[in-house]
């Protein structure tokens, strides 16, 4: 049996506590059987996003004609805007890889471990041991329990960026943030695109305005059913077949394309692991449990990013990373603080938040103040003719501390990043972006302007 100081399960953001080990002396042990990189590089945001890019030109030049420039798009090159993700994602996957095989003092086991007792894990012909653990072992597409589902060859986020040709129409099961940001892609690049989403909206943890918005947006480019459960799927030939009921009525309709995706939520890999028989508790869904430090019921080992389900995007896994390590290796303990964790979704328009929902706050207790503008209300939205899209802030009527803040229109991902600073920061109020100077006429005096109309509800 070998035995190390530290052994990091997952090459995401668990490469974080592994350059620290290292950088720190420790001898350190990296399982990851799957690319170097993990989810979001090689399957996930990264990957994602250098395909909506195009698919957000394409989309802006259709809709120039507003704006008086006429202009079309006469093509789509679905094999090159493919093969330049790949090139991308695979280089940076490669050169990491090349990284942690030059490096000494870290070992790389390249199959799938499982924990067989106290700090000990078996992975393949090897058992190891070590001093501190950390489970950083992601998350991987849930496939709904739709009968016939298994006989069907259908495409969820992990495949789906497999493909060499672009179908001609396609059926998604879902309606979250992967579900709609697919559904952008294709139907901007000229798919016939179709999603049949279980909830009675879609995105439906953000505020109700923008899942309202969105699917009013995106309806216009696709075909949205909220509230049908997907109960039957079927092949016959190059068609994918999904008959889904309608959960008010009853009543069934079928839904079918050349192709299929299944982004119906994502499951952890805990079952791959069996963190539990080193001492690590699960809970009802499969996720580890951790506390506020991030440690599990088992000392020394910690977790975090999508095995632990809390926020499962990148940028949190990365922060959460600084702070397992820190706890791992200091008396003083660091709080994992989500208050103003933010994410986006890269739809068109885009959809920004951070913090609590209206209704969420409400539901704490909070008094509250409520900020709304549009980005009409700005020269810079009227110069882009941007009549429906805005930003929606929530304040504590006391304190004065900004709670949340919910944006939908163009540059949501960036305009958002004033908020989340000054909920970090300082005192935590929104008095520093309605004092401070905004740039006239720039797109971010939209923010200032939804913080200027705060509002008793």
């Amino acid at each position: 049996m070998e035995k190390f100081d530290v052994l990091v399960i997952g090459s995401g953001s668990g490469m974080i506590v592994a350059a620290n080990a290292l950088a720190s002396g420790l001898k350190t042990a990296l399982v990851e059987f799957g690319l170097m990189g993990g989810t979001c590089l090689n399957r996930g945001c990264v990957p994602s996003k250098m395909l909506i890019y195009p698919a957000d030109v394409a989309e802006m030049i259709r809709e120039a004609g507003k704006l008086g420039v006429n202009a079309t798009v006469n093509s789509i090159d679905f094999k090159k805007i493919m093969d330049r993700m790949h090139e991308l994602v695979v280089g940076d996957s490669q050169q990491q890889a090349r990284s942690v095989e030059a490096s000494p003092n870290i070992t790389w086991f390249k199959d799938v471990g499982e924990f067989t007792s106290d700090y000990t894990m078996k992975i393949a012909d090897h058992m190891i041991k070590a001093d501190k653990i950390f489970i950083v072992s992601g998350a991987r597409p849930d496939v709904p329990k739709v009968k016939g589902i298994e006989n069907v060859r259908f495409h969820t986020s992990d495949t789906v960026l497999n493909l060499q040709t672009q179908p001609k129409s396609l059926v998604i099961i879902g309606g979250g943030y992967i579900a709609t940001e697919y559904g952008h892609f294709f139907s901007a690049l000229g798919t016939k695109v179709t999603i049949v989403q279980r909830g009675q909206r879609i995105l439906p943890n953000e505020e109700p305005e923008i899942s309202e918005l969105l699917k009013q947006e995106m309806g216009k480019r696709m075909e949205i059913y909220t509230n049908y459960e997907a109960v039957e799927a079927q092949e016959s030939g190059d068609t994918k077949t999904v008959r889904a009921r309608d959960r008010e009525t009853g009543q069934l309709k079928e839904f079918s394309g050349e192709a299929l995706l299944v982004a119906a939520g994502r499951v952890p890999n805990s079952d791959l692991l069996k963190p539990e028989k080193t001492g690590v508790e699960l809970d009802d869904r499969g996720y580890i449990k951790v506390n506020e430090n991030l440690e599990t019921r088992k000392k020394n080992v910690f977790a975090f990013g999508d095995a632990i389900g809390k926020q499962m995007f990148k940028h949190v896994a990365n922060y959460e990373a600084e702070i397992a390590w820190h706890n791992s290796q200091y008396d003083h303990k660091v709080k994992m603080d989500y208050a103003a964790a933010p994410h986006a979704v890269f739809t068109h328009p885009q959809v920004a938040s951070v913090g609590l929902k209206e209704d969420e706050a409400k539901r704490l207790g909070r008094k509250i103040l409520v900020g709304k503008a549009f980005y009409k209300d700005t020269a810079q939205g009227a110069a882009m003719m941007e009549t429906k899209g805005f930003v929606k802030v929530i304040v504590d009527h006391q304190e004065g501390k900004i709670l949340g803040a919910h944006i939908i229109g163009p540059y949501a991902s960036i305009l958002i990043q004033e908020v989340i600073n000054a909920m970090a920061a300082g005192d935590k109020t929104f008095v520093p972006i309605v004092r401070g100077l905004h740039i006239h006429p720039a797109m971010s005096e939209v923010v200032q302007i939804a913080f200027a109309n705060l509002r008793e509800t």
